[in-house]
């Protein structure tokens, strides 16, 4: 498959049209709900990414966060929000390419979209998050950690090569395998939290 095909809003939409969204686990992953249990501040601007289904931002939005906003270059998975959380608003529903985006953000979280974008794009994808964040921001999320594909998401990768490509923008990088995944992602997991240089 030519990787630039998983950058076309097509791809995504005919994925989510077939079903085929292996990495949607149905409701919010154990180790970003455990993070978000242990915010105070409601009040943080949060983006997520290539959101997806966004069982995440739905999470945050019915514990009090209402500063979420969620970025999918496909609409389908958009709708499917709006559809389960009416009230969430839908001027932070944002149908675009990640690259594109303009903000700044307290807090961005990673769930499954740093491994959809092809490995040449990673250096990008950092620049990109570094951008967004405002200083001090704070990425935070989960990594694949397994030899996954090289020809077609999801992408993978080792510790070791991500903390060699996060320590050109991030300081205080924590990055250790999630002791809280769900079971048929034990030990495959790398949760990370690591703050804007």
């Amino acid at each position: 498959m030519d990787d630039q095909i998983v950058l076309e809003e097509n791809y995504w939409t005919e994925r989510y049209g077939k079903g085929e969204t292996g990495w949607d686990i149905g409701h919010v992953s154990t180790p970003i709900k455990e993070y978000v249990d242990q915010l105070e501040d409601k009040e943080l601007k949060i983006l997520i990414p290539g959101a997806g289904n966004a069982h995440e931002a739905e999470y945050l939005w019915n514990n009090g966060f209402k500063n979420v906003w969620v970025l999918d270059i496909s609409k389908p998975p958009l709708k499917h929000l709006q559809e389960r959380v009416p009230e969430f608003p839908s001027s932070q529903l944002i149908h675009a390419d990640f690259f594109d985006h303009k903000g700044e953000y307290d807090l961005i979280i990673e769930q499954t979209f740093f491994c959809a974008l092809p490995p040449r794009l990673r250096n990008d994808y950092l620049n990109k998050i570094a951008e967004l964040l405002k200083p001090e921001g704070k990425l935070v999320g989960l990594l694949f950690q397994i030899p996954l594909n090289d020809n077609k998401p999801p992408f993978g990768g080792s510790r070791e090569e991500y903390l060699n490509l996060f320590e050109k923008s991030f300081q205080n990088i924590n990055m250790e395998t999630a002791y809280n995944s769900i079971p048929p992602r034990q030990g495959s997991e790398l949760f990370i939290k690591m703050f804007k240089v």
